[in-house]
């Protein structure tokens, strides 16, 4: 991985503290002026020249460095590798081929590696988040976000390209970072081994066609590095980094502004926010244009590359002294690409927070002065791969970012994503509840404690369909002629991501006796068993959602003892329920009751045939059926089903009585 940003390191590379060893001085001088493709041919030519162990040991870990820097981290684990065999740099190589492991998906291999780490340096922080970060990423895989993301191979190309932005206020034009052929210049960066980055631009027309890039004009592009541009809300000024190679073969690092002129941007100049001593690059213009965030690494900072931040009273006006964003978004690591977005929530990339492995793209908004509240995107934003310079179109729930994430067209690639809004549907089917069959033609309707009074059909296929809010509850009602009313419940509360609700409705013709289960006697006796309060509720709940039914309850006996004996118990039966329903404040005009004693055997129904194999749709268990079974368990079963109470519609014409209140 190639791009703008491995140039930060600029003055600060890890390999200063070594000594030169003569062999070693090109390639060391080379890193740490940043050049760092360079530098790997040069000490791989060293290790070559040499047979000291101690000296081979230091080459390979140098090279390894080289890799990490590079974000290169599938070399970088090879030669960290290498480096722990040669039992050079001790602890501090373990330390990084775990970090490199866990960039590479490696998590448990790389939690192993943490662990090895702090037998030897215990109290590390790096280690011990980097143990948690193996945990976090695994769980952020098997649970992603409802983001959705696209390859925008449309105009990425076989090279690097990153840090998009919006190049008009309509958001149809993107400028972007690449290092593709048709860059200025032909010199090949001694940094990232590719073509000095220049910024380009595309458009998209209204039937989604994007434009081939090009870059933007010599006024901003250059022969060396221009990239991580930033637009105000207007889009008429335009912030850059400009990476250059001075005299002295060093690079220096700068911020740049542009004004847009037609389709042209000209008057480039500095930004003056620092001292010309000082890297600073990737910046971040607000909307009100008063504040400019930025990255660089300077005396006051967190120890790696750090945002910082300068504000201006007015646009056009002189920017104050840089602070430090402070330790809750600043770490020893790395963090870079900032973006402001409309509402004030700056998002960044950090390698120095809990993540993926690599540079993971964050959200932190401020809860009070100088204080913030930092999440990691997760999944799919994030991989395991390094994400960053992401932007959003004002105040919607997408945009653009960058990733060199496997499976792109090229080593960086653009990607788009959006937030799918939530979405909550509830998908029902009305069935007959004795035969089992589709209702086509059922009246359903929604009603919700938002408000929602909704109606339609049932489809032919009995199926319908209603579209939910969130945090609702809902009561569903359904109607047919030569049915019962039926009704279901459902709520959208605690519901998090987008949903489809299923719920199949059962209607009970009213020209047929429907079993009451659950309705419980002691032997002999007639009196209800607490058991049977839960069915006579639902009875209840029958009656009072067709308030305009009458019904007869019936009660029924097996062909065991007398009939007279059968009929008078069932007659006692049927009444208690009777009276129970009463209690409950239903109508006394709307009940009758029966004893049928045995005279009526139950005719098995589909659902009774499902639990009962022996049994068939359409057998009457009657006395001489029962008689012919040939088990004395499969006849208690048929004198279980024939001991039942049920109730019939009598009439469907009552009026309610108008109750006053008291």
């Amino acid at each position: 991985m190639k791009k703008i940003y491995i140039a930060f390191v600029l003055l600060f590379s890890v390999l200063s503290v070594y000594s030169q060893k003569g062999i070693t001085t090109r390639p060391d001088k080379a890193f740490e002026a940043g050049k760092y493709y360079e530098a790997i041919d040069l000490y791989k030519l060293a290790f070559g020249k040499t047979k000291d162990k101690t000296l081979r040991g230091e080459i390979t870990f140098k090279t390894a460095e080289c890799y990490r820097m590079l974000k290169d981290f599938d070399q970088a684990e090879l030669w960290y590798m290498k480096a722990i065999k040669k039992d050079f740099m001790g602890p501090v190589a373990i330390l990084y081929l775990a970090d490199a492991m866990r960039a590479n998906g490696k998590f448990v291999e790389a939690k192993e590696q943490y662990g090895i780490y702090k037998k030897f340096v215990p109290d590390d922080i790096r280690a011990i988040n980097g143990e948690k970060a193996c945990d976090l990423a695994q769980e952020w895989i098997a649970n992603p976000t409802r983001y959705k993301i696209e390859n925008m191979y449309y105009f990425n190309s076989k090279e690097s390209d990153y840090s998009p932005t919006y190049g008009s206020s309509n958001y149809k034009m993107i400028l972007f970072t690449s290092s593709r052929e048709s860059t200025n210049g032909d010199k090949i960066s001694k940094v990232t081994g590719q073509k000095y980055t220049d910024i380009f631009k595309t458009r998209v027309d209204r039937k989604g066609k994007w434009s081939e890039p090009e870059p933007l004009g010599n006024d901003v592009n250059t022969e060396y590095d221009e990239g991580s541009p930033s637009t105000n809300k207007k889009c008429n000024t335009l912030y850059f980094t400009c990476f250059k190679e001075g005299e002295d073969g060093k690079m220096s690092c700068k911020i740049y502004e542009a004004k847009k002129d037609g389709i042209e941007w000209i008057d480039v100049k500095p930004v003056d926010i620092v001292s010309d001593s000082i890297v600073a690059g990737h910046p971040a213009i607000s909307a009100d244009e008063k504040t400019l965030i930025f990255v660089a690494q300077m005396k006051g900072g967190q120890g790696g590359k750090d945002l910082w931040k300068v504000t201006r009273s007015s646009d056009g006006g002189k920017w104050s002294e840089p602070v430090n964003l402070g330790s809750d978004i600043n770490t020893a690591g790395d963090e870079m690409f900032p973006f402001i977005h409309e509402d004030g929530t700056l998002y960044f990339s950090s390698d120095g927070h809990l993540g993926m492995g690599g540079l993971d793209i964050f959200m932190a908004i401020e809860q009070s002065a100088g204080s913030w509240k930092v999440e990691n995107m997760k999944v799919p934003l994030n991989s395991t791969a390094d994400d960053f310079g992401i932007t959003f179109e004002e105040s919607m729930e997408r945009g653009y970012f960058s990733s060199n994430r496997p499976g792109g067209k090229g080593d960086d690639d653009i990607y788009q994503f959006t937030l799918p809004p939530i979405e909550y549907k509830l998908i029902g089917t009305v069935y007959n509840k004795k035969s089992e069959t589709i209702i086509a033609g059922a009246d359903v309707t929604l009603i919700g404690s938002d408000g929602t009074n909704i109606s339609k059909k049932s489809e032919n296929d009995g199926t319908f369909t209603f579209k939910l809010s969130p945090n609702t509850d809902y009561r569903i009602n359904v109607r047919r002629g030569g049915f019962l009313n039926a009704k279901g419940k459902e709520t959208t509360k605690g519901a998090k991501t987008s949903k489809d609700f299923k719920m199949d409705v059962f209607m009970s013709p009213d020209d047929s006796r429907m079993d009451l289960a659950g309705i419980m006697y002691d032997l002999g006796k007639w009196s209800l068993r607490p058991e049977s309060m839960v069915a006579l509720e639902e009875l209840v709940e029958i009656l009072n959602d067709n308030p305009n039914i009458t019904i007869e309850i019936g009660s029924h006996t097996d062909f065991r003892g007398s009939d007279e004996s059968n009929a008078s118990l069932s007659a006692k039966r049927a009444q208690s329920v009777v009276d129970f329903l009463i209690t409950y404040g239903i109508d006394a005009e709307r009940l009758s009751s029966k004893g049928y004693g045995e005279s009526m055997p139950k005719e098995i129904d589909k659902a009774l045939a499902k639990q009962y194999p022996f049994l068939r749709e359409g057998d009457i268990l009657n006395e001489s059926f029962i008689n012919r079974l040939n088990s004395d368990e499969k006849k208690d079963i048929c004198h279980q089903i024939n001991r039942r109470t049920d109730f019939g519609l009598t009439g469907r014409d009552y009026v309610p009585k108008i109750r006053r209140r008291k």
